[in-house]
């Protein structure tokens, strides 16, 4: 640890060895700005990760803030670079491309959301202490001048850290009405770096919740994204629900807190799908699947002499779904992707009935590109703690696996086609193109589906058939 709060110590004598590595990659830089006049600072999460350890990857992105000015940077950074861009120029941030790295430089700032904008306003300043002022978190306020590294610490990042706090530099008041999202980005600070929210914090998240209705569905769409992907989400997700941010964004989480089973008191449906979310691996569409897999149940929940059901909770969450990515903005083949995964994430327990193998290639056909993300949401939602129940549905999980892995060796089970093609289809029946042929093919594809390969000469046969019943 390099020191505690409002220390702003040099480093003397021995260099921490994952530190050089940086200073030498960003000197060039920072001697062409002292000679120019400017001091220059790493800024942000790459000092708090080499604080905690942490290795810089060659992918990692290098964030910078000095005094000079945009129209400054971009002469002292022309011969230096291999690339410049200047799309936030607005905002004080010129990009540069050094080999494979790319680095942000910034001039230090000062930025706040009037009551009622989506848009920042932002002024620019001469001040470091300023600058980190106006950041997220204490964690996050901390600098490092290159090239001799003195770290500049004015708010207790470091010690924080150290007691695994989050706080914010100013009043958490004023940090969140600068930038609403704050209040979302504190869940992932808490999830991925296991940070406890002091309680003034919280109590403004609370408060300012309603504000996160001004900030673009695009930024919370993002920062979503990151939570989901830290290793274990859940404590940020339980304090987006908590704190009521999520009524502003996500409603259907809240809307989730309900036992499945009321009368015996089981577990809710929001505490088994954060389960569901923690157990998955750590990638973005399936995360977004475990998290949205069961929001048709309250809307379907229903008692009867049997107990509590939730019939076809998986066709309304697959709409809900697809409606609330599609408010957040979602590319149009993400929002597919997690439609079709909560829409089949049930399937499987119709197996148990036993399946045929033109069952278990419809599977396969309706998974698509995302059967390994299926099988994984439809794993980890198995969250009893009945060891025998929880065994012989991994038993038949893995009996399914393989029956798909067999099917595969002898049919290409993943790239199902009929087996003819359509040029095939219009030369045998002395067509052209048009609805016809699309018919047909359907109709050789479900026989495929139905009978596995069906060789070319039957599978004229049953054109054929299809053909002269089509005339009729």
């Amino acid at each position: 640890m390099f020191g505690r709060g409002g220390a702003s110590p040099s480093f003397s004598g021995v260099i921490p060895a994952r530190l050089q590595p940086v200073l030498d990659e960003v000197r060039p830089l920072a001697e062409a700005f002292a000679v120019a006049g400017y001091p220059l600072y790493l800024v942000g999460g790459i000092v708090r990760d080499l604080l905690l350890g942490r290795e810089l990857g060659p992918e990692a992105d290098i964030d910078l803030t000095t005094p000079a000015r945009p129209d400054a940077i971009k002469v002292i950074v022309a011969p230096l670079v291999d690339a410049v861009w200047t799309q936030g120029e607005r905002f004080g941030t010129i990009g540069v491309k050094v080999g494979t790295r790319t680095i942000e430089i910034t001039t230090h700032r000062a930025e706040s959301y009037a009551a009622d904008s989506r848009k920042p306003e932002v002024s620019f300043g001469d001040d470091i202490n300023e600058d980190l002022g106006r950041r997220d978190f204490t964690v996050n306020a901390m600098a490092l001048r290159v090239p001799d590294p003195e770290l500049i610490d004015p708010f207790g990042g470091a010690g924080d850290l150290a007691a695994n706090r989050l706080r914010t530099p100013l009043s958490p008041e004023v940090s969140f009405t600068d930038d609403p999202l704050r209040m979302l980005r504190a869940a992932r600070f808490i999830a991925g770096y296991g940070l406890e929210p002091e309680p003034d914090l919280v109590a403004a998240v609370r408060a300012n919740a309603g504000r996160l209705e001004i900030v673009s569905a695009e930024r919370i769409r993002d920062e979503l994204d990151k939570l989901l992907v830290v290793p274990d989400p859940s404590a940020g997700l339980w304090f987006v629900v908590d704190t009521g941010l999520a009524d502003h964004f996500l409603p259907e989480l809240p809307a989730m807190r309900l036992e499945q089973d009321p009368i015996h008191h089981h577990k809710d449906v929001l505490a088994h799908t954060l389960a569901v979310v923690a157990n998955t691996r750590p990638e973005r569409i399936v995360r977004i699947a475990a998290l949205l897999h069961d929001v048709g149940k309250p809307k379907t929940r229903s008692f009867g002499d049997g107990g509590v059901s939730f019939h076809h909770h998986e066709v309304v969450g697959a709409r809900m779904a697809r409606d609330r990515m599609q408010a957040l903005k979602y590319k149009n083949d993400d929002v597919e992707a997690v439609r079709q995964l909560v829409y089949l994430h049930l399937r499987f327990h119709t197996y148990g009935m036993g399946w045929t193998d033109s069952a278990v290639r419809r599977f396969v056909r309706d998974a698509g590109p995302h059967l390994d993300d299926l099988i994984e949401l439809t794993r980890c939602d198995c969250t009893t703690r009945n060891k025998r129940k929880a065994d012989r549905l991994a038993r038949r999980m893995d009996d399914l696996e393989e029956r798909i892995k067999v099917l595969e060796a002898e049919e290409a089970v993943k790239a199902l086609r009929p087996d003819l093609d359509g040029r095939q289809v219009m030369d045998h029946l002395g067509i052209g193109p048009g609805q016809h042929i699309g018919l047909a093919l359907n109709f050789l594809l479900e026989l495929r589906l139905d009978e596995g390969p069906l060789g070319e000469d039957e599978a004229f046969r049953r054109l054929d058939a299809w053909w002269a019943e089509e005339a009729r």
